[in-house]
C-alpha cells in the first residue's frame, strides 16, 4: 500500500489536484494503451486532476488494493478474468467509490458506466470496405490478438457486425485466427493458414501490429490482388497501403479519446452522481480507395 500511494504522489505531480484517479491497465503498454494513458493525462492535466497508472494483472497486488489507495474514482479496462475482475469491481461498489469501464465492457445486472468502442460497429466498417470491391463471395479470416484483448473477448460482436452487413455473399463459418504478444506472430500465423487453406481471399485484422506483420508476410507470398485485406490502426505505414492498395481499408478507433472521455465521465460521476450509461468513442474508416480491385484481377 506504501509503494502505490508513492506512486500516486509521482504520477500525480500536483498538490492541488481536486481529485486523485486511479487508471487499471493491463501492465502489456503498446501503443494503444500508451495512447489511453495520453489522453487521461492531457484531460486530467487541463482539469487539475492528479492522474496514477497501475496493473489489472491478476497476478499483481494492484488491483486487489484498489479499494485501500484512497482515490476519489478508479478507471478500469478489464482484462483476462471477467469473473475476478466483477468480484473487485462488486467490492468497489459496496465502498461507493465511482468506478468507469472502458475499452471492453463487463454485462452485469447492474451495469457500470462505459467508455469505448462499439465492435458490432466495428465490425459493420470492415464489412462495408470489403462490399466496396464488389465481391460474389467472401471466404472471411479474422485475425485476433492477445495484444488486443477486449475485440478477442468480443469476437462474436465483430462478427456479427461483418455479418449483418455482408449478408449472403459470406461464407460461414468465418475462420478465426489468433496471434500472441509477438509484433510478429501474425506472419507465422498466415504462413500456416494459408498452407492449410488457400481458399480465403479476405483477411481482416484487429491489432496494428498484426496489421504490420501480416501484410508484409502477404506480400512475401505474393498474395497481394488475390486477398482482400481491412487493416487495423492509423499508424503512416498503414496508410501509405491503403494508398497504394495494398490494403483495401483500415478500421481505426481513438485511444486517446478513450482515455480522455474516461477522465471527463468519471469527474462528472464524482461530481454529480451520474454520467452517461455508454459513451461510444467511434469507429473511422480509412480508405477504401477509388475504383479498388477485386481479387484476381492486376493492379493497374
Amino acid at each position: 500500500v506504501f509503494a502505490l500511494l508513492a506512486a500516486k504522489r509521482d504520477d500525480a505531480g500536483t498538490a492541488s489536484a481536486t481529485y486523485h484517479f486511479a487508471v487499471y491497465l493491463p501492465q502489456n503498454r503498446d501503443s494503444f494503451f500508451a495512447k489511453v494513458v495520453a489522453g487521461a493525462r492531457k484531460t486530467a492535466a487541463a482539469n487539475g486532476i492528479a492522474v496514477s497508472f497501475h496493473s489489472i494483472e491478476l497476478d499483481d497486488p494492484d488491483f486487489r488494493v484498489s479499494p485501500l489507495i484512497g482515490a476519489d474514482g478508479i478507471i478500469v479496462c478489464p482484462y483476462r478474468d471477467e469473473d475476478q475482475i466483477k468480484t473487485q469491481l462488486e467490492v468497489l461498489r459496496e465502498r461507493k467509490i465511482p468506478v468507469i469501464i472502458i475499452n471492453h465492457n463487463i454485462p452485469n445486472d447492474a451495469p457500470w458506466p462505459f467508455v469505448g468502442t462499439n465492435n458490432f460497429d466495428l465490425g459493420k466498417k470492415a464489412a462495408s470496405a470489403i462490399l466496396a470491391s464488389e465481391p460474389d463471395r467472401v471466404s472471411l479470416a479474422v485475425v485476433y490478438s492477445e495484444k488486443t484483448p477486449a475485440m478477442y473477448a468480443e469476437r462474436e460482436l465483430v462478427e456479427m457486425g461483418l455479418a449483418s452487413v455482408l449478408g449472403e455473399t459470406l461464407d460461414l463459418p468465418v475462420t478465426r485466427l489468433k496471434t500472441d504478444l509477438n509484433p510478429q506472430d501474425a506472419e507465422k500465423v498466415l504462413y500456416q493458414t494459408f498452407r492449410d487453406n488457400p481458399t480465403i481471399d479476405t483477411v481482416v485484422f484487429t491489432d496494428v501490429n498484426d496489421t504490420l506483420a501480416g501484410v508484409q508476410a502477404l506480400i512475401d507470398m505474393n498474395l497481394v490482388g488475390k486477398v482482400r485485406i481491412v487493416g487495423f490502426g492509423d499508424d503512416p505505414a498503414i496508410v501509405e497501403y491503403v494508398k497504394k492498395g495494398v490494403v483495401l481499408a483500415s478500421v481505426a478507433v481513438s485511444p486517446e479519446r478513450i482515455g480522455s472521455q474516461a477522465i471527463e465521465s468519471l469527474a462528472e460521476l464524482r461530481r454529480t452522481g451520474y454520467t452517461s450509461a455508454s459513451v461510444d468513442t467511434g469507429v473511422t474508416l480509412i480508405g477504401p480507395r477509388p475504383g479498388a480491385l477485386r481479387p484476381g484481377k492486376a493492379a493497374p
